[in-house]
């Protein structure tokens, strides 16, 4: 039961990660300090796709899943929670390509504005 509970908390902790690494940016923008966090997390997010990185979350959640007397899946989080939802069938990696694209121009929009921000 508690593998169960930790793997389905880490599996929040996952989508919280991924809200952060796309829009974590705009928190920057209230808040500084998050500047120290969301830098390298936005740049560990857009490795794993543009460079289809395995993700250590995903590995962890599969083996409380594991624990708990639950399967596991294959692939990573992306591709089991959000790709179903968000995506039609047949991912492809130019689509991945585009899904860290689209995180690396979120951020330069948001941390340009910052420079601005703090330069006047």
């Amino acid at each position: 039961m508690l593998y169960r509970i930790a793997a389905d908390g880490l599996m929040l902790l996952h989508l919280l990660f991924i809200v952060f690494v796309l829009f974590g940016g705009l928190l920057v923008l209230k808040w500084r300090p998050l500047i120290w966090w969301h830098p390298p997390a936005a740049l560990w997010g857009m490795a794993v796709e543009f460079f289809h990185l395995p993700c250590p979350l995903t590995d962890w959640e599969n083996r409380m899943r594991h624990g708990a007397g639950q399967t596991g899946y294959g692939g990573g989080f992306i591709e089991h929670y959000l790709w179903p939802v968000i995506y039609p069938a047949g991912l492809t990696p130019g689509i991945q390509l585009g899904l860290g694209s689209v995180v690396l121009v979120i951020n330069v929009l948001v941390y340009l504005r910052l420079i601005k921000r703090w330069a006047t």
